[in-house]
């Protein structure tokens, strides 16, 4: 079979040697490569002489180049050269020829690996699925890790398409394989393979599978144990009920005590998904004992492990377990001695206490729950108490406008007083939650001095979250106190010496002029941005144009018209050229929103002088501007 024109035909010209030669030789130098290629696209086209099929030979040819980048450029267009090949040259060429190469640089292998796992339809469907296994289970026993993950996961999904006898003839063997060999590699990389096997084989190939995975779970390595704890969840999923009682639970136990706390903490994972597959009753003799002793584990990675997943394991367990084993639990979390323990915890409290039972949530929350928060609320780690802040919002909606006055509110005052921006801004972005209980005026006199002083802040990157959060506090707080308190430093924003914070600025009067109307934008905004406009800092000026461009849909025809167009087609004189490229692009925003009187009266001539100015950017925009604007 060779290439004549771009079909496929099946008879061979004198002299073939085909691509199995071209594929199977060692990497060459450019000059070997440049003749090579000839040659190759000389087979490919066969009498014809073809060069649509140069590319093709081309990318054949990479694969075996020197060039790293030449190579990985090749794999990545794999299924084009297989699509060129065919099926059949595919299965009997290509693939063999790949699984030789396998000693390439980790990129390549990682480009290969993925390319594999898209290729079942082309080496001839499901049906020859099998033939993608040898490259892939090679790829499966390399060193590098993110190798051996994308050859797992592309091996799980070519396995849904195997038929249930080829899974047991092929694909089976093939985990057997990884399970027992020598290396570590091979077997961490079994361990993701058995839950995509088991469900579709027969009784006797699941009894191997179930003793291999055990094999696993007490392995002389820690990364096959480790292996093994991150998908011991995942397989006791697709097991019978009476399997995941007799193996499961001994299995579980045995990595929660592993001597690595790498392998302890992923069995608190599995801990999740083995809660959900057990009745209710035996959940307390089989999964609690091993979860208290993982709650008090020496190590904090474990603890930390426990405080994240609380939310998860708090649903898997039941309401009457939560009362009595963790909430006591989660009590000691929020009091853990490691701080990343603690942050953990604290962001898991608003989750934790809407999970509560309802019958008895508002009282578990002020007799075990509150009182820890409120030792949080002045912790000595920083990160702990911006954890805090970020969710202490939400127990408001939760404990109702009485008990949010009476005890949360204190809280939130001194966030708003603390010495770290995190936690302030993560308090005023989660004001809504408590604007919904008790409004927002109760909380008014703490967030001024709290919000002048992030607006201040040295770090922009405070300033410009600050900034984002304005709109929603303006809609919270009512015009009339914004205007009073807060006007200010949002034209100040305007003219701050970081861009981003200019940019965001002028985003921010666009958004507070569609909450609080085109009225008030003329009365209190328009003005002091025009002003803007004598400024001697030809970046303020610059400013001006960009906040007319923000302001002039939200501010209707009229207002542009009468007050902000004069003053833009006034900076066309401006001495600098970035001002006056400026005006160009801002008459070319704002044209839509003008009459076509304005139009050709007022901005035509203004772009037509512009058009002539000495500097070409200025030419450039303004002739874009005449041209969609349709002023020639």
């Amino acid at each position: 079979m060779y290439f004549s024109g771009s079909l496929l035909t099946t008879e061979e010209p004198p002299g073939r040697e085909g691509c199995a030669v071209v594929l199977g030789q060692k990497p060459r130098s450019a000059a070997q490569q440049r003749h090579s290629v000839t040659a190759t696209v000389s087979k490919m086209a066969g009498a014809d002489g073809d060069d649509s099929l140069y590319p093709i030979a081309v990318l054949i040819d990479e694969l075996r180049n020197e060039d790293v980048q030449l190579r990985l450029n090749s794999i990545k267009k794999l299924s084009t050269i297989a699509l060129a090949l065919g099926v059949e040259r595919t299965r009997t060429e290509l693939l063999p020829f790949l699984t030789d190469t396998i000693y390439d640089e980790d990129e390549v292998l990682l480009a290969l690996a993925e390319q594999l796992g898209n290729f079942t339809m082309l080496v001839g469907g499901p049906e020859y699925v099998h033939c993608l296994l040898p490259p892939l289970e090679s790829l499966a026993t390399v060193e590098e890790t993110v190798v051996r993950d994308k050859a797992v996961e592309s091996l799980r999904k070519i396995s849904q398409e195997h038929s249930p006898v080829d899974l047991e003839v092929h694909f089976e063997p093939l985990v057997k394989r990884l399970a027992s060999g020598d290396w570590f590699t091979s077997r961490t990389s079994a361990c993701g393979l058995f839950s995509v096997c088991y469900p579709r084989v027969s009784s006797t190939v699941k009894a191997e599978i179930r003793q291999h995975f055990r094999t696993l779970c007490s392995d002389d390595t820690p990364m096959v144990r480790r292996a093994a704890a991150s998908k011991l969840g995942e397989f006791a999923k697709v097991l019978e009920p009476e399997y995941v009682k007799s193996d499961i639970i001994s299995l579980f136990t045995a990595l929660a005590s592993d001597e690595q706390d790498s392998v302890r903490l992923l069995a608190v994972e599995a801990c999740v998904s083995i809660a959900t597959l057990l009745p209710q009753e035996d959940l307390e003799t089989l999964v609690m004992p091993t979860l208290r002793q993982a709650a008090e584990d020496k190590s904090w990675r474990v603890r930390y492990m426990v405080a994240d997943k609380f939310s998860e394991l708090q649903k898997a367990v039941g309401s009457e377990i939560t009362k009595n084993d963790l909430v006591p639990a989660f009590q000691n979390l929020l009091k853990d001695c490691e701080a990343e323990v603690r942050a953990a915890a604290a962001n898991k409290v608003k989750e934790f206490c809407e999970n509560l039972p309802e019958d008895n949530r508002e009282q578990i929350i002020m007799t075990h729950i509150l009182p820890c928060v409120k030792e949080l609320v002045s912790d000595t780690n920083q990160h702990v108490k911006s954890a805090l802040a970020s969710v202490i919002m939400g127990l408001s909606t939760i404990l109702g406008k009485d008990n949010t006055i009476e005890h949360l509110l204190p809280l939130f005052l001194a966030q708003l007083k603390d010495e770290c921006p995190e936690v302030r801004l993560n308090i005023i972005s989660n004001l809504d939650c408590v604007n919904e209980v008790i409004g927002i005026r109760q909380l008014s006199q703490s967030l001024l001095p709290a919000i002048v002083e992030l607006a201040e802040d040295a770090k922009w990157r405070v300033r410009l979250a600050i900034i984002e959060y304005m709109p929603l506090l303006a809609g919270q707080l009512g015009v009339e106190f914004f205007d009073e308190k807060l006007n200010t430093l949002c034209m100040a924003w305007l003219i701050d010496h970081v861009y981003a914070i200019r940019e965001a600025a002028t985003c921010n009067l666009m958004k507070l002029v569609e909450k609080f109307g085109a009225e008030w934008a003329q009365n209190t905004i328009v003005p002091k941005v025009l002003g803007m406009a004598n400024d001697p800092n030809y970046l303020h000026r610059m400013t001006t144009l960009f906040c007319i461009n923000a302001l002039s849909e939200a501010c209707g025809q009229e207002i542009t018209t009468k007050q902000m167009l004069p003053v833009v087609l006034k900076m066309s004189n401006d001495q600098v050229a970035n001002v006056r490229f400026n005006v160009a692009k801002s008459l070319q925003k704002i044209g839509p929103v003008l009459d076509s009187n304005a139009l050709q009266t007022e901005v035509k001539p203004v772009l037509e002088k512009l058009a002539t100015d000495s500097d070409m950017d200025v030419k450039y925009f303004a002739q874009e501007a005449i041209s969609v604007l349709a002023l020639a």
